[in-house]
């Protein structure tokens, strides 16, 4: 998958949430292509869920790991398909990037610090080459809010830019993608999250 192709399908928002009608992606296309949309408007912010952000801003190491995790991913859900537990899809594709030469930890515990004490515990499923934080779910239905929030939260606490969850209980994986930022590392004016990181191919 080619650094485009991936930065344009972050922020198309991918299989899942969508707002309003069959339009959207064309209206993604003309924010792609410096369209009518976007002239004269200087730069342009990220909008309420984060897909205006481009990979462009984020360390090229972290977004080549985030896509290492996800064909990792894909590979597992080709494999297993949807209907096992959270703990297997773990082990599988704690194999798949062991076989791909990753890096990680897993169950890594992250330290939750106020004014200067630990008060706390979050674990991240995976903390992967020291750059990267990914939840692993087993879960019917979307990916909600919560966990899109404790995802952030764990980002703050161990201080990184980019996280992923990925729910391996959709039928297509991709459905299940999402990537979720820290505001606090990018410098962004408010709480953002990424859409859907749509894969290439489904599972």
């Amino acid at each position: 998958m080619s650094d485009q192709e991936y930065s344009r399908d972050e922020r198309s928002g991918g299989g899942g949430e969508r707002r309003g009608g069959g339009g959207g992606h064309g209206r993604d296309r003309d924010r792609d292509r410096g369209g009518d949309r976007d002239r004269g408007r200087g730069p342009r912010r990220p909008d309420a869920d984060g897909r205006g952000v481009p990979l462009s801003e984020l360390d090229p190491a972290l977004t080549e790991v985030s896509r290492k995790l996800i064909g990792a991913a894909i590979e597992v859900h080709k494999a297993m398909g949807p209907g096992y537990d959270k703990a297997s899809y773990l082990k599988a594709v704690e194999l798949e990037l062991e076989s791909l030469g990753v890096s990680f930890k897993s169950q890594h515990p992250i330290p939750v610090i106020y004014r200067g004490k630990q008060v706390g515990t979050r674990v991240a499923d995976l903390f992967i080459d020291g750059k990267f934080i990914a939840d692993i779910l087993a879960q019917r239905g979307e990916v909600g809010s919560m966990e899109r929030t404790s995802l952030r939260a764990a980002l703050k606490a161990a201080d990184l830019e980019l996280g992923l969850i990925i729910n391996f209980s959709e039928r297509r994986l991709k459905d299940g993608l999402v990537r979720v930022l820290n505001p606090d590392k990018l410098n962004l004016g408010h709480d953002e999250e990424g859409g859907h990181a749509e894969a290439e191919q489904g599972g």
